[in-house]
């Protein structure tokens, strides 16, 4: 039983290159998404009721009247979405993250960079968990049942959750990269 302790205990490393794997993976992916409209109509509500992000928006107030359910094509909705920089909007954003990424990608290399890329996905994760608090599409609504509200978190709330995930798989990754470049500095003193 003691030998299968030590052989997992070794696993640490493994366990930060899969968790910095998974961080860029996700990280370039969603990033990437953000240039569909689909993705960019999915964050609407977040972004609309944000303290750090609502004014991105024309009109954040008037979103639910025109909420596109992922795979249906409605021109309206399409065209108030322009109107009210949605898009443009989701493009920046995707373009931040897939950054991020690109920032984790470089560990082996310049891991002083990948530390600042793991700093800023904690940021970013601590502004997607604040969604919890400002939006209320995060939990259950009062349809009838009573089950709604907290704890009871929507399809919504369920995804933004995630992200405490997220911000520890950064926490580890930037120290570990911060390791990295300390190593890489003792050496060239």
């Amino acid at each position: 039983m003691v030998k299968l302790f030590e052989a997992l205990a070794r696993l640490d490393k493994v366990g930060v290159t899969v968790a910095r794997l998974g961080l860029i993976v996700v990280l370039l992916w969603i990033g990437g998404l953000k240039v569909f409209p689909y993705e960019a109509d999915g964050i609407v509500p977040f972004v609309a009721h944000s303290p750090f992000m609502s004014f991105f928006y024309a009109d954040g107030e008037n979103y639910k009247a025109h909420m596109n359910p992922e795979g249906v094509l409605d021109d309206e909705n399409r065209a108030w979405h322009e109107a009210n920089h949605t898009y443009k909007f989701s493009y920046g954003l995707g373009a931040v993250i897939v950054f991020y990424g690109l920032l984790l990608c470089l560990h082996p290399w310049l891991p002083q960079a990948a530390t600042l890329g793991s700093f800023l996905v904690v940021v970013m994760s601590f502004v997607t968990l604040s969604f919890l608090i400002t939006t209320p599409e995060c939990w259950v609504a009062d349809l009838g049942d009573a089950h709604h509200g907290f704890p009871y978190l929507s399809g919504r709330g369920r995804l933004v959750i995630k992200d405490a995930i997220m911000m520890g798989a950064a926490i580890v990754t930037m120290a570990d990269s911060a390791k990295a470049y300390l190593r890489k500095r003792a050496m060239l003193d």
